[in-house]
């Protein structure tokens, strides 16, 4: 049986997005993403809480990101859940789960126009955006 690992994220950017490059000379982009979920309690109290996600991006896109995103961008992310664990100088486990990103689209109006759809893995832009409107929930 076939198994499916992909996430869908909508939200804002929490910084400027950070560019760096492996030894092999790919270029490599990271970026923070801020959810906010929104809910009424049984008392009718309204709460909302914000998720923030680590979003990666490689190649082509992470070119793009890097050029193009900046604070407080409405963004969204589509891509895959990647967890990793390592010991930190201080002897604690640590855990980081990332979103190893394949898409970006620009959803907010600041020149209103979705970041080129470059692949992961270096393919270059193919089929459509998605617009704001075009998000099935």
């Amino acid at each position: 049986m076939a198994s499916v690992n992909r996430i869908i994220i909508i939200g804002n950017l929490g910084g400027e997005p950070e560019m760096r490059f492996t030894p092999a000379g790919q270029p490599v982009t990271s970026f923070n993403v801020a959810t906010n979920y929104r809910y009424s309690t049984a008392q009718g109290e309204r709460k909302e809480e914000t998720e923030w996600f680590t979003v990666v991006t490689w190649r082509k896109l992470a070119e793009l990101c890097n050029q193009y995103l900046s604070k407080g961008r409405m963004v969204y992310v589509e891509g895959r859940l990647h967890s990793h664990s390592w010991d930190g100088q201080d002897g604690q486990k640590h855990f980081r789960n990332e979103i190893i990103a394949d898409r970006v689209s620009f959803l907010d109006r600041q020149g209103a126009a979705p970041l080129p759809g470059a692949k992961s893995g270096g393919e270059e832009p193919g089929g459509e955006e998605l617009g704001p409107d075009d998000i099935p929930f």
